[in-house]
């Protein structure tokens, strides 16, 4: 298989196919800040082989995200099996009470995860995530950006001590979150660059029902509809939230760039309280679909 290498931070265009390599020379090899804002990595794992033959699990892929949140640290965790019993993806995350950075900080250093700061290799045909990627930045602006999406970026060791950390971390006390059984109204929002909008409110009955009041704007033209929700459809929005996490989004630092027009989600519970969501803050690929699936279930015709 031919590699064309560069010493450039950005790809080269592969004229016959093969494997695009580059490094980025303007990475740093040693990093000094501690004030780590984004822990993002991920990687299938080699096999060790000390464990052929043997019955017992094998991590062979583990995928691990932190970023600070208000009071706290909100992370996930998703570890994948090699015996096929255990291959299925399984996802944790938390909003936990204690800031975990200054145990990745020492994390980066014991397995020296810079080591091989800004290589970056891409073999056509095979998918992004076939192999891993590191990306821990910091707030002195210091980074670590790996990626390879044939082979491993972790070694076995390595990644067991990742998921390991993570594992305790989770189990650690959490932030705590409204109940949603208390909740009385979802509001969606989107402005759109072009001028235009979206609105949607649901407001959810004491029996379980609601009723879904929407209003678009496309140029100057406002349509306004309305229906009844039943008690079923509001339970699906209800797990969805559940499951992405939705509510632990609130004080996420946002991306820096953004998809299409400005969105927020809200939710306001029957305390008074509201919980406010962008829908271009920053989470691991996992979550990226929890912002849509809320928002289509509100669009539905």
């Amino acid at each position: 298989m031919r590699s064309i290498f560069s010493d450039r931070s950005s790809h080269d265009t592969p004229r016959c196919g093969g494997t695009t390599s580059s490094r980025d020379r303007s990475a740093p090899a040693v990093i000094r800040s501690r004030d780590m804002t984004l822990f993002d990595v991920t990687s299938v794992l080699p096999f060790p082989a000390e464990r052929y033959g043997k019955e017992e699990a094998v991590v062979g892929y583990v995928s691990a995200y932190a970023i600070p949140a208000e009071g706290g640290t909100f992370l996930l965790l998703e570890e994948r099996g090699r015996r096929r019993e255990t291959n299925r993806c399984a996802y944790s995350w938390r909003l936990i009470r204690e800031n975990l950075f200054p145990s990745l900080a020492d994390l980066v250093i014991e397995c020296d995860l810079a080591r091989e700061n800004g290589r970056h290799s891409e073999t056509h045909g095979l998918p992004e995530n076939f192999g891993g990627d590191i990306d821990i930045r910091y707030s002195s602006g210091e980074y670590i950006s790996v990626s390879d999406n044939q082979s491993p970026v972790l070694s076995y060791e390595t990644g067991l001590k990742i998921a390991k950390l993570f594992e305790s971390a989770l189990k650690k006390e959490e932030q705590p979150l409204p109940d949603l059984s208390s909740l009385e109204v979802v509001r969606f929002y989107e402005k759109r660059d072009s001028g235009g909008f979206s609105k949607a409110a649901l407001s959810i009955r004491p029996d379980g029902t609601g009723v879904l009041t929407r209003s678009d704007r496309y140029d100057t033209t406002v349509y306004d509809s309305n229906r009844n929700m039943d008690a079923n459809e509001i339970e699906i929005i209800k797990s969805k939230v559940t499951l992405y996490g939705v509510l632990a989004w609130e004080s996420l630092p946002e991306r820096d760039y953004r998809f299409g027009g400005e969105k927020t989600l809200t939710f306001g519970f029957s305390d008074g309280r509201e919980r406010v969501i962008s829908g271009n803050c920053m989470l691991p690929r996992q979550l990226w679909n929890g912002f849509f699936e809320i928002e289509r279930s509100l669009n539905a015709r």
